[in-house]
């Protein structure tokens, strides 16, 4: 009974906490844009055919500032602390997207996406290396699942707060959100393992051009990406563009993006808080990502191939997908556990980015394959790439439960 009242204690504390609530806001900003694409910018008096060039523009903007934005955090993380990532991010972020409120062009509205962009890159990062190094190892997949898990609800709030509000006040909103959670954070202690390396001058830290000067790091760095590469997929691709896919079912009704992102980051949410407790149950974190990715593909293959007719199904088939997606939170705990250290932030801020920014690769892609393939068939091929190379790094990544936290790299 101590034992687990102990437990609870670790779970519930304050970094844990916080770290949850800064995810929460961070998945709100995160997402907005692809909630509002279609509104935003039929608003911005965009044609029909503009939209969806216009639209993958802006996202790929955006996450092209993830990717710069996950180094950029990662090497302070490092260098400065996890609490300087987690209160420099979002105050960049939450800056950009009160901005976004009053935009008028599609051009200012790239580089304020893409400035919102480097500041959400730093949270989640940030965030789990925090709570994986405060936390006992015993506790760490639970904790990180419930870190991303409680966050991810922010795309629920996010779809329901476009409903209320109109789009720009959504984005007042996110930006309120962020400086209310700066206060939070006043209460929250930086990482003892962390703290015992700050003053060893000696230990390089935060170097990002280690990942590329030892063979061991790289090729572990690159499947440590790859492992995630099938989440974005369903993000970035099916549920973004769930319109289009719509369309070339027949469906009558028209599918709306910001509703089939809802439902997948229900299912989201849901199966990041499960993953933590399957990998705890398994003894394995590998097992955990290897059959929910397996579940991913099922409901990927059902979207695009089962002849769907209605929008509800595709919508049902946005939260099984999500559902399989949620060893999201399992992904970046893994990639925080392979590296020491004087280079774990960097590690767990760049992994998660490197494959929201590879996003703007999939977009490219799919786009470039459309008019040849049709749009179903474009959508597999990506897909066919991303799981590929998830599986394989799934089976060949070294095995992080229950690994002790406390060394560097050399």
């Amino acid at each position: 009974m101590k034992k687990e009242r102990t437990d609870l204690q670790h779970l519930f504390s304050i970094p844990v906490i916080v770290a949850a609530l800064g995810y929460f806001v961070d998945i709100y900003d995160l997402l907005l844009f692809g909630i509002v694409r279609l509104e935003s910018l039929t608003d911005l008096g965009l044609s029909e055919e503009e939209l969806s060039a216009t639209g993958a523009s802006i996202l790929n903007w955006q996450m092209t500032g993830l990717l710069l934005g996950g180094i950029l955090w990662g090497i302070v993380g490092d260098k400065k602390g996890r609490l300087s990532v987690l209160f420099g991010s979002i105050l960049t972020y939450s800056l950009a997207n009160i901005a976004c409120g009053f935009v008028q062009d599609p051009t200012t509205y790239k580089i304020l996406r893409f400035v919102a962009g480097i500041g959400l890159a730093g949270e989640l990062g940030a965030g789990i290396t925090l709570v994986s190094e405060i936390l006992p190892k015993r506790l760490r997949a639970i904790g990180t699942s419930l870190v991303a898990g409680i966050g991810l609800f922010g795309a629920v709030v996010g779809y329901f707060t476009v409903k209320l509000f109109a789009w720009r006040h959504a984005y007042f909103i996110g930006g309120g959100m962020g400086f209310l959670l700066l206060l939070l954070r006043l209460g929250v202690f930086e990482s003892g393992m962390f703290k015992n390396i700050q003053t060893e001058k000696h230990v390089e830290k935060g170097n990002f051009f280690a990942f590329f000067t030892s063979k061991r790091r790289f090729f572990l760095y690159l499947r440590c990406i790859a492992l995630g590469l099938p989440t974005w997929f369903v993000i970035g691709i099916l549920a973004t563009f769930s319109n289009e896919f719509g369309k070339a079912l027949g469906i009558q009704e028209a599918l709306k993006p910001g509703l089939a992102i809802m439902w997948c980051y229900v299912g989201l949410a849901i199966g990041d808080l499960s993953s933590g407790f399957i990998s705890h149950a398994l003894h394995s974190r590998k097992k955990a990502v290897a059959y929910m990715m397996l579940f991913t593909l099922v409901g990927c293959a059902l979207y695009l191939f089962a002849g769907i007719s209605t929008a509800t199904g595709m919508y049902a088939l946005c939260f099984w997908m999500g559902l399989g997606i949620g060893y999201w939170a399992m992904f970046v705990t893994i990639g925080a556990e392979q590296f020491g250290t004087n280079l774990r932030a960097t590690a767990a801020t760049t992994i998660p980015n490197m494959v929201r920014g590879m996003v703007v690769l999939m977009t490219t892609l799919f786009g470039l394959a459309k008019p040849s393939l049709g749009v179903l068939l474009a959508g597999a091929v990506v897909g066919l790439l991303c799981f590929a190379a998830g599986f394989y790094s799934t089976l060949t990544i070294p095995e992080t439960h229950n690994r002790d936290l406390d060394f560097l790299e050399e």
